[in-house]
Order: structure tokens, then C-alpha cells, then sequence
């Protein structure tokens, strides 16, 4: 899911990699000026994964043709800031596109795998309170012409053409299908991305036979290894510094012990078995597949779950029915004082969540009821967002056999 932020630069975070696998580090920075709006993500919710039925934020679908991979020969890998939007709410970067590059503020998004953004042709509010793209300035975009539009149940929409051009991620350039708005609705106005870039599968891209930005990239060899590496930061934990996307490469500094492989199980979204939730190690019977999900802030999961989760909590209440609030809360003193820890066992092994993250956002001004970072009403398919991500560092390998690689962050 994503919220409505104000864009703060800071400094770029410098990261350290392994030497035998160079790739592509992408820092991140933090907007220490964002209020969060519980509301607002959850009433996205439902437009994240309309064809699951679930519950998240807006997921961008413009058809593209089959594009084949191409990397720019001259350039080498490189360094992106992205920006901590508030207290871990979400997190983009900049990515150039075009001949000379243009830049665009993307949301890098595992739960998807279209790259959309406006075009200067659009003059709606919403595409003049971004970054438009300007194809008459592009010596190497490609014309397609084939409209493409969409809707998402909060009224909101967009529509285009379509069009390709070098996509440059920290250097890694790749020829890429985008979807080009000439046209957004009034919603798309408070976003602080420019558009979205999948990191998902192209199996769930918008016309079957398109290609991803990681398929071409390992296709071309543009990368040195098939995956993405994701170290999101904690602003309780480490002040919300020192996070990165690495693309073709492992940062062994970033996590404590041994990756453990968690096998794929559908190509699509990132998708895997979750065997059991428990909380301070004590099973709590709870089990389903599940998608890592860096587009979404917060851990989404079946009703019966969340009420386990939530009972050992003292101050733990479900407000979901209630209008004013519509979720669980607990409250906001965890943040300081619990020790205890949720924890997901995936590939026979438990990956934990501080039970301190789960008081994420007041509820009001007294600061004493916040809403919980763990959230019921997804039964079937948990979503594992950025609370869970930025306390374990994941890696997305996209081999003949996909799988995520999971470990404690190392703070």
C-alpha cells in the first residue's frame, strides 16, 4: 500500500558489497516529514490485487509488446538514492529513462511488474504534480501507439499509449516496454511516485508475452546474478538509514548468519508457504501461502491469525468494525517497551517481527493508541510487507528454480 508524503532529499547512504558479485546498490534516504494515513492505505487496499481479491494498494496494468532485452554496452553498474517516505511507509528511487535520461521517482514494487509514469501529452493535475516524460527529447525511444487505460475501484484511472526506451537503474540499462499516461484522474495528484516499477514476474504483466525489466536484464547479462537483494531500513531500529535495493549481487555485511532459500511456489507475484506464525516461539496453528511484498507497508493476514496475534497482546483491540478506525490497535507505549517478537516460519526456519513494530501509526493526537502493524481480512494469502522486510533482508533470485533468500537484518 502507499501513502501521501512530502518529498524530502537527504544524503546518500554509501553500501558495501560483496567484491566477488558487484551489482548495482540503490541507497536509500529518509523523509522524516511524512504523516501517515491509515486510512487512506487501507481504503487502497482493495485495488492492489484485484484479480485475488485482496486487500492493498493501486497495482499499475499497461499493455506492452514483447520487447527483447539490450543493455547499453558503455556503462557500468552505479548508485540510486531512494527516499524512506516518513516512518517506513514506503520507498522510490530515481530511475532514468530515455537518451539523455530523463528522471522519474518509481516505486520498486515486488507485487508488480509493469513500469508506468506520465508523458508530457498528459496535462491533467495529477501529471503536472509529477515528472512527465518527454519522448520528442529521447533520441532512443521507440514508438508503439497501442492505447492502454485503467481503473481501480476508488475511482481512480489512467490511460495511454504505449512506448519503449533504455530504462537506466544505477547504470544497468535495458530496453524497456513503458506504459505512458496521457491521462490520470485527480487521485494520482498527492502520490509522491512518478509511477511504478514491477519487480514481480512477467507472468502478471498486462499483455501475456511482455517482458520484465529482470528478465531482460539477466537475458543481456547485464546483471552479474539473477536477483535483487532488498535491505529496507527501520527508523526505530537504525534511524531509517543505510537501506538498498542491489541488483546482481548479495550485500553479506547487511544480515546475521546464513541466507535461508524459501522456494517459490507460483510465478507471478512472489509467492510462498507460509508453515506457521507464532508469537515469543509458541505456535499459534496459523498457516498460509504468503507473498514478500515490498509495495506493501504492512503485514496483511487471515482474520483468525490476526485475532492469534493480537490476543497476546495486553491493549490489543479489534477495531475493525468500527468506522472511525477500521483496524486492529494496540498500544503505542510498545514501541519502547516490548521485547516480544511475532515470528513466520518459512523453510523450516522463523523469521521475526518485533512486536514494537506493530505500533505503527496513532490512531490521534494523544499518541497513546496507534494502529497495529499487523492486519487481518486476508485469508488465503498473507501478505508479508515492509514490516516484515525491513527486519529481514530478502533476496529475490529469479533463477529456473526462483526462490527468496530471507536473514535477520543486521542493525
Amino acid at each position: 500500500m502507499k501513502f501521501t508524503a512530502t518529498l524530502l532529499s537527504l544524503a546518500v547512504a554509501v553500501v558495501v558489497v560483496d567484491a566477488q558479485h558487484p551489482g548495482t546498490a540503490i541507497p536509500l534516504t529518509f523523509n522524516p516529514h511524512h504523516k501517515r494515513n491509515f486510512q487512506a492505505s487501507i481504503a487502497k487496499l482493495a485495488h492492489r490485487y484485484p484479480q485475488l481479491n485482496l486487500e492493498s494498494h493501486h497495482t499499475f496494468h499497461p499493455p506492452g509488446p514483447t520487447n527483447a532485452g539490450a543493455r547499453d554496452k558503455g556503462q557500468g553498474t552505479g548508485k540510486v538514492p531512494l527516499v524512506d517516505v516518513g516512518t517506513d511507509s514506503e520507498y522510490y528511487g530515481t530511475v532514468e529513462v530515455g537518451t539523455p535520461g530523463q528522471p522519474f521517482r518509481l516505486d520498486f514494487d515486488t507485487g508488480s511488474s509493469d513500469i508506468w509514469f506520465p508523458t508530457s501529452d498528459c496535462n491533467t493535475k495529477a501529471c503536472k504534480a509529477h515528472h512527465r516524460f518527454n519522448a520528442k527529447k529521447s533520441s532512443t525511444y521507440k514508438k508503439d501507439g497501442r492505447p492502454w487505460k485503467i481503473g481501480y475501484g476508488d475511482g481512480s484511472n489512467a490511460s495511454g499509449i504505449l512506448g519503449s526506451d533504455i530504462v537506466n537503474v544505477g547504470g544497468i540499462k535495458v530496453r524497456q516496454t513503458i506504459g505512458l499516461a496521457t491521462n490520470e484522474s485527480a487521485q494520482f495528484a498527492s502520490s509522491p511516485e512518478d509511477g511504478l516499477f514491477g519487480l514481480g514476474f512477467n507472468t502478471i504483466e498486462s499483455v501475456r508475452g511482455v517482458k520484465t525489466f529482470l528478465d531482460n536484464a539477466i537475458a543481456s547479462k547485464a546483471i552479474a546474478q539473477p536477483l535483487v537483494s532488498v535491505f529496507l531500513p527501520s527508523v526505530r531500529r537504525n534511524g531509517g538509514k543505510g537501506g538498498n535495493y542491489l541488483f546482481g549481487a548479495i550485500d553479506k555485511t547487511q544480515f546475521t548468519g546464513a541466507l535461508n532459500y524459501v522456494p517459490v511456489t507460483s510465478k507471478g507475484y512472489w509467492q510462498i508457504h507460509v508453515s506457521n506464525a507464532k508469537y515469543n516461539a509458541k505456535s499459534l496453528a496459523q498457516a498460509s501461502e504468503g507473498i514478500i511484498d515490498t509495495g506493501t507497508t504492512l503485514i496483511i493476514v487471515g482474520d483468525a491469525a490476526a485475532k492469534a496475534i493480537h490476543k497476546n497482546i495486553k491493549g490489543a483491540v479489534d477495531s475493525s468494525k468500527d468506522p472511525n478506525i477500521g483496524g486492529w490497535t494496540v498500544p503505542c507505549s510498545l514501541a519502547k517497551t516490548s521485547k516480544d517478537n511475532v515470528a513466520f516460519t518459512m523453510g523450516g526456519k522463523d523469521f521475526l517481527v518485533p512486536v514494537a513494530d506493530l505500533a505503527w501509526s496513532p490512531i490521534d493526537n494523544t499518541g497513546k493508541t496507534c494502529y497495529s502493524g499487523v492486519q487481518g481480512g486476508q485469508d488465503g494469502l498473507w501478505i508479508l510487507g515492509d514490516v516484515f522486510i525491513k527486519n529481514n533482508y530478502c533476496v529475490f533470485e529469479q533463477s529456473a528454480s526462483p526462490r527468496i533468500g530471507i536473514a535477520p537484518l543486521k542493525y
